[in-house]
């Protein structure tokens, strides 16, 4: 058998694509994703170095600003001496102004007198007091230089500022080192999910081709193909689902080639008589009588035909056709129906029937459905009962269930054949159900139709004693049901 590879086919393409436009569209969005919590780290890692140093230099200038306040007198000499004294500061820069801008100090020893129109200073000294901080970061040399600037304030009147600025190369190299860091860390976690990402995906692949190798396999016909796929996850499940499937198609298939065998050779016995005797008819003299009893034989073949097309139909339908909408009906009145219809097939063959049935039992079925499991009961009861034998029928309610029962005094059926009496075509004593005209189909289409109308049936035998088949389906109460 030629295997198509499941890669080959259109399906299979059209999902390789999506796969692996879904692929892209993941590593897109996780490299986003990524992207933006590198850069929300290092801000953020930034925003708080530029909070500790705002708290760091502002403090320093309220701590000078503090001790300028209580001179008297705001002069280069003053100022110097505080500032002396304030020698842990360590600033790049310090200058001190008065009221009008002019620097009275400044550590880079620029001319006392001159106007420090520094922007710190400005925005400081504008009339509000308010305490000024910039920071600036240099990528170019990843240093740091702070600007802080604070109102000198006496009695409520701005008499001064004081101006800071710190150049800091160590801590403008460890933030750019941080980020540095962040941004490694960041590709690396890039790369490993790409990496789990095409991983992924092919192993993801390679296990669905393989189920749709399989599919394509059980297309064409091979159900014995089974999928391998180790593991618990989804997929895993899904073989065992396919397996599952593949052993009920095996079985089906199965069950079809024998019934066809069975069917074929079943019909083929018939024609060939009639082919049989048509032949002998045209190919030999024969008085009239003769021709007539070939004839009468011919038409019996057909008959017997005719028995076994319809009960095919009839089978066919049982498996074919959704459950119909059932009605609620007592079983008695129909029991008794057949009873009545069979009862001359009866007398012929010396059979008494006996009825015991109870005329409350219904049940929810399709007349037509219980006419034909009472039907193909008690025919059969007939049929390979004993001469002069009895067929008994009980109806009963046993707690939920009504239970028929139908027992006759026949040849009973050996042990060994009772597991398989509801297969098609099968007969235990094919000579003598030739003789009867079985085709080996009713019990097959009983036990269809009890099982469609959730029903359940048994069957209990004795050979040279007799055959009890027990039906039994669901009560339908209709006084429960309205409560």
């Amino acid at each position: 058998m030629a295997i198509i590879s499941a890669n080959d086919t259109p399906a299979y393409r059209r999902y390789t694509n999506s796969q692996l436009r879904y692929a892209m569209i993941y590593v897109v969005i996780t490299f986003v994703v990524l992207l933006f919590l590198n850069i929300y780290c290092s801000e953020t890692s930034q925003n708080l170095f530029y909070e500790s140093k705002k708290a760091s230099m502002i403090e320093k200038c309220l701590l000078a600003s503090d001790e300028i306040a209580k001179l008297e007198v705001v002069n280069s000499t003053t100022v110097s001496g505080t500032v002396e004294q304030l020698g842990s500061l360590k600033v790049t820069r310090l200058i001190v102004t008065d009221q009008n801008g002019c620097a009275v100090y400044d550590s880079y020893g620029a001319a006392v007198g001159s106007y420090a129109l520094l922007p710190e200073i400005v925005q400081s000294m504008d009339g509000k007091g308010y305490d000024v901080f910039t920071c600036q970061y240099r990528h170019m040399d990843g240093s740091i230089q702070s600007h802080a600037a604070t109102p000198v304030v006496s009695y409520g009147t701005i008499i001064g500022c004081v101006y800071m600025m710190e150049h800091d190369s160590s801590q403008g190299i460890l933030i750019q080192s941080l980020q540095q860091t962040i941004l490694q860390i960041t590709l690396i976690l890039e790369i490993i999910l790409v990496l789990f990402s095409l991983a992924f995906s092919n192993t993801f692949s390679r296990r669905l081709r393989h189920i749709m190798t399989s599919m394509r396999i059980i297309q064409q016909g091979d159900y014995t193909h089974k999928v391998k796929l180790n593991g618990h996850d989804e997929l895993s499940f899904l073989g065992h689902e396919f397996n599952d499937l593949t052993d009920r198609l095996q079985t089906s298939e199965q069950k079809r080639r024998r019934f066809v065998s069975d069917a074929s050779h079943e019909l083929k016995t018939p024609l060939a008589s009639i082919k049989l005797l048509t032949d002998s008819i045209l190919q030999n003299d024969m008085d009239m009588e003769t021709v007539r009893e070939f004839v009468g034989d011919i038409g019996d073949e057909a008959e017997r035909l005719n028995r076994m097309t319809a009960k095919l139909l009839s089978l066919t339908k049982v498996d074919g056709h959704p459950e119909e909408d059932c009605e609620i009906i007592n079983m008695a009145p129909t029991i008794d129906r057949v009873v009545r219809m069979l009862s001359t097939i009866a007398a012929q063959n010396e059979i008494t029937l006996e009825l015991h049935l109870n005329e409350d039992c219904p049940i929810l079925i399709l007349e037509d459905d219980l006419y034909q499991i009472v039907f193909n009961l008690i025919e059969n009861g007939i049929k390979y009962n004993m001469p002069g034998g009895k067929l008994t029928v009980t109806l009963s309610r046993q707690d939920e269930n009504a239970v028929l029962i139908v027992s006759d005094t026949g040849v009973g059926i050996p042990e060994d054949a009772l597991e398989h009496i509801f297969e098609r075509f099968y007969r235990v004593d094919k000579a003598r159900s030739r003789a009867t005209g079985g085709s080996g189909l009713g019990l097959s289409i009983v036990r269809a139709i009890v099982q469609r109308n959730r029903g359940e049936i048994f069957v209990e035998s004795t050979i040279d004693q007799g055959t009890t088949f027990t039906v039994s389906f669901p009560l339908f109460d209709t006084e429960v049901e309205e409560e």
